[in-house]
């Protein structure tokens, strides 16, 4: 009972609504956008930016007329580094602006402000979530993009780049899931508002996508690189053996 009269008085008294309530954000002014409105633009991009990469890949790819267009699961693959790429691209607007981005009336600006419920580090300028991002959007956005394009001309290289892009993308999402756990258990900070939608949509299910899906892409990259080298060495053998 003290601890729920405790939250509604830091409720009450807080300048802005995000976790925790103490959290210093400059010059804080609330979203003029709605959810629906910054949800409804940001989805409307990714599900216009599949369609495109679908048709795109399609006339870019191996013609059909020999049998060996892409694949469903390269298609796939270039679909995901494409919307991957953009999305990470887009995260260099939080690099570039991080320490207005409280204030921020820009459309970008307010969709990271509206998932900064779910991590209210992106709003207090956290030194981790900088690096992290601004790494992200100068190696990881233009490396997805052309891990896309090796995949569509079938490059040999794709496997190589793919991996590099994948691990980086998985061991920093593991560091930003690990940092937070941390202080949430260890220190008893918590970042995100009490809301299921906030923690599970936004933190947990939408980053869970840079855990998945690199992960299967390493596993498939290794995979296919052991083969490869498999038949290379057995070659190396039966030439040794002439």
């Amino acid at each position: 009972m003290a601890d729920s009269l405790k939250n509604l008085t830091a409720a009450a008294s807080a300048l802005h609504p995000y976790y925790p309530f103490h959290a210093e954000i400059a010059d804080y002014a609330a979203n003029e956008w709605s959810v629906p409105a910054l949800l409804g633009v940001f989805f409307s991009a990714c599900a216009a930016l599949f369609t495109a990469t679908y048709y795109v890949a399609r006339a870019m790819g191996p013609s059909s007329k020999n049998g060996l267009q892409l694949t469903k699961g390269e298609l796939l693959t270039t679909m995901w580094f494409v919307l991957s790429g953009c999305i990470h691209i887009f995260e260099g607007f939080y690099a570039l602006h991080f320490r207005s981005m409280g204030s921020s009336q820009h459309p970008i600006g307010q969709m990271w402000k509206e998932y900064a419920f779910s991590d209210s580090r992106y709003l207090t300028q956290d030194s981790f979530v900088l690096c992290m991002e601004s790494i992200t959007a100068v190696f990881w956005g233009p490396g997805c993009l052309l891990a896309a394009y090796l995949t569509i001309r079938r490059s040999p290289s794709r496997y190589g780049l793919r991996t590099i892009v994948s691990v980086g993308q998985f061991y920093g999402d593991v560091l930003y899931y690990m940092t937070c756990a941390f202080d949430h258990l260890v220190e008893g900070i918590s970042y995100w508002r009490p809301e299921a939608f906030y923690f599970w949509f936004y933190f947990v299910l939408m980053n869970a996508f840079w855990i998945v899906i690199p992960g299967y892409l390493i596993y498939e990259s290794c995979v296919v690189t052991a083969k490869a080298v498999g038949a290379m060495q057995a070659v190396d053998r039966a030439k040794k053996a002439t």
